[in-house]
C-alpha cells in the first residue's frame, strides 16, 4: 500500500450487462492518486472515463480487483457503510451542479454535512466560510434556480467541500458552463487544490487538463493510455 495514495485502484474493472452481452467499460486498471495532487482524467466520450470515477466515488462497485481511498478499501463495504464513508471522506461536483432547487442555496451546502451528522452550528459556521471563499455569501438566502450557472456551480463545490474531504471528485465540471465561467471554476479549482486539497477532475477537454492540472491520465477504450497495468502514472 502507498500511504502517499488517496486513492488507490488495483487492477480495477467494470462490466456492465446488456440482455446477454456483457460490455467492458474499465479493462484492469491500476493507478495511484497522490495526496495534495490536481490530476485530470482525460479521454473521449465513452472512454470509461466516468465510470472511473464513479468507483472511487463509490456510487458504483468493480466487477473485478480493488478500490481504496484514503486508506479504506471501499468495494468491500456494505450500503449503509459505504453511503458513511461518502459522505465524510469523498466530495462529489457535478456536470448539471445537482442542486435541489426547492432549497436555499445554504441549505444545499448544509445538505452533506446534516448527513454526515454533524452539528448544525458547526455545519453552518463551515458553510458560511464556503461561501464567502467562493464569492457568493450574498446568495445564501437564495434558491439556485434563480442562479447563473457560474454561481450554481460554486454553490456545488461548497457543497461538496462542506465535510473536508480527503478526496474530491469533479466529473466534467465546466462541461454545461460557457468558456469564460469555464475557466473561471478551473481557476478555482486548481486555487483548492494548492491549498492542499486532493482532487480528480474527470474531462473530455485536453485543453482544460493542460492548463490546469498537475497530472494528466488517458483513458482510451477502458484502459490506461501509455502505461502498462499496474503502473502508477
Amino acid at each position: 500500500m502507498n500511504p502517499d495514495a488517496a486513492v488507490r485502484l488495483r487492477e480495477a474493472a467494470k462490466t456492465y450487462r446488456t440482455g446477454d452481452i456483457e460490455v467492458p467499460a474499465l479493462r484492469g486498471i491500476s493507478l495511484d492518486i497522490p495526496y495534495h495532487r490536481f490530476s485530470m482524467v482525460v479521454g473521449a466520450s465513452g472512454s470509461g472515463k466516468s465510470t472511473l470515477l464513479n468507483l472511487i466515488a463509490g456510487l458504483d462497485r468493480p466487477s473485478a480487483g480493488t478500490v481504496t481511498v484514503a486508506g479504506r478499501r471501499i468495494e468491500v463495504l456494505g450500503e449503509s457503510a459505504l453511503a458513511r464513508f461518502r459522505a465524510r471522506h469523498i466530495g462529489i461536483i457535478f456536470q448539471f451542479f445537482n442542486l435541489l432547487d426547492d432549497l436555499t442555496v445554504e441549505d444545499n451546502v448544509l445538505l452533506p454535512a446534516q448527513l454526515a451528522g454533524a452539528s448544525r452550528r458547526k455545519a453552518q459556521a463551515r458553510a458560511g466560510e464556503l461561501l464567502a471563499r467562493m464569492g457568493i455569501e450574498e446568495h445564501r438566502n437564495a434558491y439556485p434556480a434563480r442562479m447563473s450557472g457560474g454561481q450554481r456551480q460554486r454553490v456545488a463545490i461548497a457543497r461538496a467541500l462542506v465535510n473536508s474531504p480527503a478526496v474530491l471528485l469533479a466529473d466534467e465540471p465546466t462541461g454545461a458552463l460557457d468558456s469564460a465561467t469555464g475557466q473561471e471554476i478551473g481557476a478555482l479549482l486548481r486555487e483548492l487544490n494548492e491549498g492542499g486539497q486532493t482532487l480528480v477532475l474527470v474531462t473530455h477537454d485536453p485543453d482544460l487538463a493542460e492548463r490546469f492540472a498537475a497530472r494528466t491520465v488517458r483513458i482510451v477504450d477502458g484502459q490506461l493510455a501509455g502505461a502498462p497495468a499496474g503502473v502508477s502514472r
